[in-house]
C-alpha cells in the first residue's frame, strides 16, 4: 500500500503519485531485463519501443541528469549496460535500420532485422541522451534505409517483408527529421518540377499525397486507403502532415489543390475526433469502443497540432487518466482497476502534459514537469534543443500554446 511518503498530490480534478510512478518506472528497467520476467517475455520482439516508452515517461516527471543517472542512459549501472550502448547493439547493418532487440552480447551482438518503428524508437531514445551525434550512427545508412522504403504511391513500407501503413509513414519522417534530412515541400512549384527534384532522399509531396488519399468522410484517417477511421491513425496522418509543413491539404482534400486555407476540413477531424470522448470522460478510438488511456495521446496530439484540444472536456479526461493510476505500485492502466503498463503510463502522462494538468501538479508541489511535444512525442526542450521544427494550426484568434512556438505557424482565416 501507499505509505505517508507517497501521500499524493491533489490538484483540482484528482491526486497524483509522482514518487510512485517514478520507482515503477525504474523497477521496470529491471523487468525488462529479465526474459523470465512476464515484462520480459512480452516486449521481447519490441524492447526497443519498451525502453523509450520507459524514458520518455520518466523524462516528463524528471530532468535530463536525473533521467539519465536513475535509468544509466549513458552510464552502466553495475553489471547492466548503458542503455545508449544497447541502442547501437540493436542496429542492423545489414538493412541499415534498427531492430526492436538483439541477443548476444554487447560485443557481438546478434540484431532483430531493422523496421521503421524500431528506428524510430532508437532515434527518439538517442535524441533523448544527447546522442545523435554519437560515432557509431551511421546516419547516411540510415537515411537509405528509410528511403527505400517509400513506394510509388508515396507510402512507406515498414521493412524490407513490405506491409504497408500510415504508422510506417510517420516513422519515416519522424526519423529523418531527427537526422537532419527531413526534405520541405514548396506547394507554389508546379508538377513538372516537384516530379524533378531528384536531390530530395524522399518524395515528400507524394508522401503527403498518399496521406490524403488515406481520408474517409467521417474526416477521420485509416492505415490504408478505404480502412476504417482510428484515432492511432488520425495522429500519424496529421503528425506526418505536420512533419512535412502540409496541414492545409487538410482543407484541400488532395495534396495538388493548392496551398490556400480555409476551416472546413480540420473541423470535420476535429468534430470526429471530439465524438471519441465517452461518458468517463476517456477517449476512444472507434465508435462503441471503450475508453483507453492510450487514445489521451493519440487524440490529444492531434487535437494539439490542429488548435483544437478546447473541443473536449479536459478536466473529465484528466480524471479518467488519474483514476487509471495504480495508488500502490504506481504506474498507468489503460482504464481504471486494470493492472498498468508502461505504453499506457507513457501516454498517459503525455495525455496529462497536453491538457496543461502536469502543470498545475508541478505548481503545487514545486516541480517543474517537463512538456511534452505533440509532433516528436519527446519531451519540448529535447526539441528545442535539437532544432526540430513542424508546422501546427493556431487556435481561433491566433493563440499559440508556448510549447508549440517553436514551430511553423499555420494561422487560422474563419473565426467562430
Amino acid at each position: 500500500m501507499a505509505t505517508a511518503d507517497d501521500a499524493p498530490t491533489a490538484p483540482t480534478i484528482g491526486p497524483f503519485y509522482d514518487a510512485l510512478h517514478k520507482a515503477y518506472i525504474v523497477a521496470l528497467g529491471e523487468k525488462l531485463d529479465s526474459p523470465s520476467s512476464y515484462e520480459g517475455a512480452v516486449t521481447e520482439h519490441l524492447r526497443m519501443s519498451g525502453v523509450y516508452w520507459s524514458l520518455g515517461a520518466l523524462s516528463l516527471l524528471r530532468d535530463a541528469d536525473e533521467v539519465d543517472k536513475l535509468m544509466g542512459l549513458t552510464s552502466s549501472i553495475g553489471e547492466r549496460p548503458a542503455i545508449i550502448d544497447w541502442v547501437f547493439a540493436c542496429y542492423d547493418k545489414r538493412t541499415g535500420g534498427f531492430g526492436g532487440n538483439c541477443t548476444g552480447s554487447l560485443d557481438s551482438p546478434c540484431p532483430h532485422d531493422g523496421h521503421l518503428l524500431y528506428t524510430l524508437s532508437a532515434l527518439q531514445i538517442l535524441a533523448m541522451a544527447d546522442a545523435l551525434d554519437d560515432a557509431r550512427l551511421d546516419k547516411e545508412a540510415i537515411v537509405k534505409f528509410v528511403a527505400s522504403l517509400q513506394n510509388e504511391d508515396g507510402s512507406f513500407s515498414g521493412d524490407e517483408w513490405g506491409e504497408i501503413d500510415t504508422r510506417f509513414s510517420y516513422c519515416a519522417l519522424s526519423c529523418l527529421a531527427l537526422l537532419g534530412r527531413l526534405p520541405l515541400p514548396n506547394w507554389a512549384l508546379d508538377e513538372e518540377v516537384k516530379s524533378e527534384n531528384e536531390d530530395s532522399v524522399i518524395d515528400i509531396y507524394k508522401a503527403a499525397d498518399y496521406i490524403m488519399s488515406c481520408r474517409n468522410f467521417d474526416g477521420g484517417f485509416g492505415c490504408v486507403p478505404g480502412a476504417e477511421s482510428h484515432a492511432g491513425q488520425v495522429f500519424t496522418c496529421i503528425g506526418t502532415l505536420s512533419l512535412a509543413h502540409s496541414l492545409h491539404l487538410l482543407d484541400k482534400g488532395n495534396a495538388r489543390d493548392g496551398p490556400d486555407f480555409n476551416d472546413g476540413g480540420a473541423d470535420l477531424l476535429a468534430w470526429w475526433l471530439a465524438e471519441r470522448q465517452c461518458d468517463s470522460g476517456g477517449l476512444n478510438g472507434r465508435p462503441e469502443k471503450q475508453a483507453d488511456v492510450c487514445y489521451s495521446w493519440w487524440i490529444l496530439s492531434a487535437l494539439s497540432i490542429m488548435g483544437r484540444v478546447s473541443w473536449i472536456n479536459t478536466s473529465k479526461l484528466g480524471q479518467f487518466i488519474l483514476k487509471s493510476q495504480d495508488n500502490d505500485d504506481g504506474g498507468i492502466a489503460d482504464r481504471p482497476q486494470d493492472m498498468p503498463d508502461v505504453y499506457h503510463t507513457f501516454f498517459g502522462l503525455c495525455g496529462l502534459s497536453l491538457i496543461g494538468h502536469m502543470g498545475r501538479i508541478g505548481d503545487i508541489e514545486g516541480r517543474n514537469y517537463r512538456e511534452v511535444d505533440p509532433v516528436f512525442a519527446l519531451p519540448s526542450d529535447v526539441v528545442q534543443r535539437l532544432g526540430l521544427r513542424a508546422q501546427v494550426i493556431s487556435e481561433y484568434g491566433g493563440v499559440v500554446k508556448d510549447r508549440l512556438k517553436t514551430h511553423s505557424i499555420l494561422n487560422m482565416i474563419k473565426t467562430p
